[in-house]
């Protein structure tokens, strides 16, 4: 039993990502509205998205740079990789849990409120440009 354990252990961490990412969890903001301004920063350049997203008028792309800033930054310290051959490989907004609140009504009526939260996770990887 051991052995298989350890065997599969061995098999996940070869095909383990090695891509530098980052992940800001819980954001209060609906996954479509991240997502839009995550389509239009998918396969740029890293300095590239960054301006892009300066000058997007969204307020979900203030979330956006600051995770892609953080992605910059664990590729520069954590896998020596320099920002400038760095571009936006994947980028994606999930879902997260919804919170459910009440407003009252008229005449002993609630009305449910749901807000959204999501996930955003952006990838980077390093163009082959030496």
């Amino acid at each position: 039993m051991a052995k298989r354990v350890k065997e599969k252990a061995a098999r996940r961490h070869e095909n383990k990502d090695n891509r530098p990412f980052a992940v800001a969890r819980y954001i209060r903001m609906a996954s479509s509205k991240a997502k839009r301004v995550l389509d239009i920063i998918k396969g740029k350049s890293f300095v590239e998205a960054c301006a892009i997203l300066e000058n997007t008028p969204s307020t979900a792309s203030l979330v956006v740079k600051k995770v892609l800033v953080s992605a910059g930054a664990n590729a520069e310290n954590n896998k020596g990789l320099s920002r400038d051959l760095l571009y936006v490989a994947e980028a994606y907004a999930n879902q997260g849990p919804s919170f459910k609140r009440v407003s009252f009504r008229g005449r002993g009526g609630v009305d449910t409120i749901i807000k959204r939260t999501c996930h955003i996770t952006i990838i980077l990887d390093s163009s082959s440009k030496n």
